[in-house]
């Protein structure tokens, strides 16, 4: 899945700006994005995190800004992205373009600063590559019966939450045995995740462009447990196969590590990949993944 280059200048009219908490803190660079968007005749909506700086004329929730927007400019971090991934649209013509006001930034590459006019130029002028992400689908049953469903970027995780012993766990790909094993849980990433969570448990770095998910066991009690990748276009089924002592015993399902629920003994955890993509805008060649390997986490740096 190689960057997708634009074939003609997209007429980006409506514009949404999606942002994180404290927004005043970046007062003067949102003042400044708000008064260039405007000259360049700009439909312009943004959620309530951006009032405080901008009003309340033109504020919209984040599903409606998600429907409306040719461009939605995520203003936050990392999480701010994911947070914008659980409202996704079935949407082929919507483009993120992630400006860091955050931390590591690791899927927001252009932080706050004249860089982001200049890119936004070149993006009006048809001048970007658009950049697929893979996204999963995590659905939870309990008795047979579908309670909820969630997108995911980079990962789904199955982990003790405050229940003090090992998990068990059995786990089937197409209906078919794959492993059942104790641990502390379970990592089941995309390429996007595998940076994450996924690699502190040991699991690999994928590149974001290969179609796969990461099985990443989290503290398996056999050392022959380990991490697997498999093709995304199979369905993975996870059961949970251990019985809480106490009633405030749980264990937790934690969706992209903003959405928490506990799971019970007997449900069933099943993972395939979205229909859905999440489609960045970049700038044209677009930036190096492994420049950002390097830069963002240090690898293949000597200590």
């Amino acid at each position: 899945m190689a960057p997708i280059k634009a074939k003609k200048s997209e007429k980006f009219q409506t514009i949404g700006l999606i942002g994180r908490t404290r927004m005043q803190e970046h007062a003067t660079f949102l003042r400044k994005l708000k008064k260039y968007l405007e000259k360049n005749k700009c439909n312009i909506l943004w959620d309530e995190h951006l009032s405080c700086v901008y009003g309340e004329k033109n504020v919209e929730t984040q599903k409606k800004i998600l429907k409306k927007a040719d461009i939605v400019i995520s203003l936050g971090g990392d999480g701010t992205i994911l947070k914008i991934v659980r409202d996704l649209p079935k949407r082929k013509n919507l483009y993120i373009y992630p400006v860091n006001l955050g931390n590591l930034g690791f899927l927001t590459e252009t932080k706050k600063s004249d860089a982001v006019f200049t890119q936004l130029d070149e993006f009006f002028a048809g001048k970007y590559t658009v950049d697929e992400r893979l996204l999963i689908r995590t659905t939870l049953y309990r008795k047979n019966l579908k309670l909820e469903t969630h997108l995911a970027l980079n990962d789904m995780v199955i982990n003790q939450g405050n229940f003090a012993r090992l998990i068990s766990l059995h786990a089937e790909i197409d209906q078919r045995k794959m492993i059942r094993f104790k641990g502390d849980g379970l990592i089941i990433a995309t390429p996007t995740g595998s940076t994450g969570h996924s690699l502190s448990a040991g699991g690999p770095i994928i590149h974001p462009k290969i179609d796969a998910f990461i099985f990443t066991p989290i503290c398996p009690s056999e050392l022959t447990v380990r991490p697997i990748v498999v093709p995304s276009n199979r369905q993975l089924s996870i059961t949970i196969r251990t019985e809480r002592r106490f009633k405030d015993n749980h264990i937790g399902l934690t969706i992209d590590g903003q959405i928490v629920i506990p799971v019970h003994y007997g449900d069933t955890i099943k993972v395939r990949r979205s229909s859905r993509k999440l489609r960045f805008i970049r700038k044209a060649p677009g930036a190096s993944y492994y420049r950002l390997l390097r830069s963002k986490l240090n690898w293949g740096k000597k200590s």
